[in-house]
């Protein structure tokens, strides 16, 4: 059986130079994977044949032409409204029509989100769909979310959070019962706001693996596998993580470039910095799931280069290939009946 991903190939900083290598080395990870990339049909036709690859996969290949661009500037209104044939809302529509099972762009986040849930709506149950992201830790990585989709959720909508993140992970990374924590200011038990520990108390009488509240710096210590939070929290996490991990690459190559002496000591480091930037790249972490759709939609980073754009077409495989919408669905009409029968 194939999974079929389409690709949005014309969205983000860089256009066709990098969703369709990415694309094309996708192809060659995955037996099973069929990609159509979406976008001006003439341009696509053009970018693939610069490939000696291309034709070795022409059958996993398809071309979906889309006549519009929508800028990453562009109000999400605006996108929705007037640019129905936008490369982003027909490779929506491709999931919509099930004539794939994912959907990977790197085009404007406020627009991706309005389109996806105006075009393919949200789960039964679902108030609000999230972002979730992979963020790097001692161990390997974390989840998050939201991150930015919502910046004001009820604590009901936050156990929604919850729940997704956890079937997720658990169909993606093989964690049999991924550990949930809510992201508070102490993980004493009195600390946060009433929003959180109303939130925490619906954790508690879940059916979810809760452990309790996690501070900032849990997150990268690797204490949970999945951290709920508000996206406007959320999306400040992830925004100050990826700046210091900018400041930290500045400082270290401007400290390896003051003389001679600290430029060969920067050629011996060289494989320790090597493996370090891998650690610390979030490039590495490249993808983010947008949860509660009736259908699977990935996130990819604006400015991805092919290797991290890689990284989003591999999430959406992996999610697409676990069925994932189907199982949150399910979870959740499980969860309504257990609280049903609690009240």
């Amino acid at each position: 059986m194939t999974t079929k991903v389409s690709i949005d190939a014309s969205g983000g900083d860089f256009g066709f130079p990098v969703t369709i290598e990415a694309g094309l080395n996708a192809l060659g990870l995955y037996g099973d994977l069929c990609l159509n990339f979406v976008g001006d049909e003439s341009g696509i036709q053009q970018e693939l044949e610069k490939h000696v690859k291309y034709k070795s996969l022409l059958k996993r290949i398809h071309i979906t032409h889309a006549s519009e661009v929508i800028d990453m500037g562009e109000l999400p209104s605006h996108a929705l409204r007037r640019k129905k044939d936008s490369s982003m809302r027909v490779a929506i529509n491709l999931v919509h029509d099930k004539t794939v099972d994912a959907c990977v762009s790197a085009g404007n986040t406020g627009a991706l989100m309005a389109i996806s849930r105006f075009v393919l709506k949200t789960i039964s149950g679902i108030d609000r769909p999230a972002i979730m992201a992979n963020l790097p830790t001692y161990t390997g990585h974390t989840h998050m979310l939201d991150v930015g989709a919502n910046i004001d959720s009820k604590p009901e909508t936050l156990l929604q959070f919850a729940t997704m993140g956890s079937i997720a992970v658990q169909h993606t990374e093989e964690i049999s019962n991924p550990t949930i924590g809510l992201l508070n200011v102490g993980v004493e038990d009195v600390k946060g706001n009433e929003k959180i520990q109303d939130t925490a108390s619906l954790l508690k009488n879940s059916s979810l693996n809760y452990a309790g509240f996690v501070e900032g710096d849990d997150i990268y210590k690797g204490t949970v596998d999945v951290v709920v939070c508000d996206g406007f929290e959320g999306n400040i996490a992830l925004k100050a993580s990826e700046g210091v991990a900018s400041m930290m690459s500045h400082f270290l190559k401007h400290s390896f470039k003051r003389n001679a002496i600290t430029k060969l000591i920067a050629l011996i480091a060289s494989p320790v910095m090597k493996d370090f930037k891998s650690r610390v790249d979030p490039g590495q972490y490249n993808g983010a799931s947008l949860l509660g759709l009736k259908g699977v939609v990935i996130k990819s980073h604006g400015g991805a280069d092919v290797e991290s754009y890689l990284q989003a077409i591999k999430l959406a495989y992996l999610e697409a290939h676990a069925k994932i919408t189907d199982k949150i669905s399910d979870q959740l009409t499980r969860e309504l009946e257990q609280q049903q029968k609690t009240n």
